[in-house]
């Protein structure tokens, strides 16, 4: 027996969610069983635990898009029981049972080795969010970015993507513009890396098709009419890397900034990821990271926290990242 989130919807019932005792039968078929010592509350799992949104593809399910534990069984050739691994993405937490609980048991390709030096619980630090800040920098450097073209745009700056966004651009040499409706994390984004802070509400509201150039690319994690804005101050050339949806999922845009200034909107996906892309990507984040991801941007909750925590995430009144010991 072990413990998780359950979430449920009966037939024709409200969603109800409990830190429930679970049986190992009940676990999906899969290729690995992890003993999860840690796990994260993302933007999708508070969407999953609060029913805002109908990411849950199959009730009853365990949410949790992250974990990081030890295999305790293997069916797969690549891993073997007391490897240390990291999980996310093809459909963890969505329509597989996820890392919210003690025991997870999932495809193979939803795990990589947990890179050496990094522990279980500072590997949920960075989790999805730094993971995927990692892919939309990766994305913007391919197009061609580089800290002499300009400065870059972070919007939702203070979340969980946004936090990572800011401190990796800094530690590779860009100037940052931090963009976030909580004025009073202006010593927090600086401490990170931003050199200049952007109230959202100048970009949250509609705005015309293009402004003034004003940064050489941004990572979005908002959506709607901020991303919308974000493309249209992008100068000639830029590029722009979508993430998130945290205002909104709509694009109410026009076409100008892409066939008037050449600029490129890159999408941002972590989920499908292949592994050998993902091992280079979690080895990049060990090479950058930086003490404050551990000590600033992260915070330990327990698992019934977590349940308590969801809303307040999706209201965007939470900083970082909210690292879930799932043994407490």
């Amino acid at each position: 027996m072990f413990r998780g989130i359950l979430i449920e919807k009966p037939d024709g019932a409200e969603q109800r969610v409990n830190v429930a005792t679970l049986s190992e039968a009940q676990l999906p078929p899969g290729d690995v069983t992890v003993r999860v010592s840690h796990s994260t509350i993302n933007f999708k799992d508070a969407l999953a635990i609060t029913g805002a949104s109908p990411v849950v593809r199959a009730f009853p399910i365990v949410p949790g898009i992250d974990f990081a534990g030890s295999i305790e069984v293997s069916s797969h050739a690549d891993f073997r029981a007391g490897d240390a691994v990291i999980g996310n993405g093809f459909g963890i937490g969505e329509k597989i049972w996820g890392g919210l609980a003690e025991l997870a048991r999932v495809p193979a390709d939803g795990v990589v080795p947990l890179p050496a030096g990094l522990s279980p619980r500072d590997a949920m630090a960075i989790g999805t969010g730094g993971f995927t800040a990692m892919l939309a920098i990766q994305a913007l450097e391919r197009h061609g970015l580089s800290p002499e073209l300009g400065p870059v745009l972070v919007t939702g700056a203070s979340g969980g993507v946004g936090s990572f966004a800011v401190s990796l651009l800094s530690r590779l040499g860009y100037r940052v513009i931090a963009s976030t409706g909580r004025v009073e994390e202006r010593e927090y984004l600086e401490r990170l890396g931003a050199s200049e802070i952007l109230h959202r509400k100048e970009l949250a509201a509609p705005g015309r098709p293009l402004g003034k150039e004003r940064w050489a690319a941004a990572i979005d994690s908002v959506g709607s009419h901020t991303l919308v804005n974000a493309c249209a101050c992008t100068q000639h050339g830029g590029a722009v890397a979508a993430c998130g949806l945290a205002q909104g999922m709509d694009f109410p845009a026009t076409v100008a900034p892409f066939i008037l200034r050449g600029v490129s909107l890159l999408g941002i996906d972590s989920a499908l990821r292949p592994r050998a892309e993902r091992v280079r990507t979690w080895q990049r984040l060990v090479a950058l990271a930086a003490p404050a991801w551990f000590d600033d941007v992260a915070h330990d909750i327990s698992l019934a926290d977590a349940i308590l925590q969801a809303p307040q995430l999706l209201q965007g009144k939470i900083r970082g990242r909210l690292v879930v010991d799932v043994r407490t």
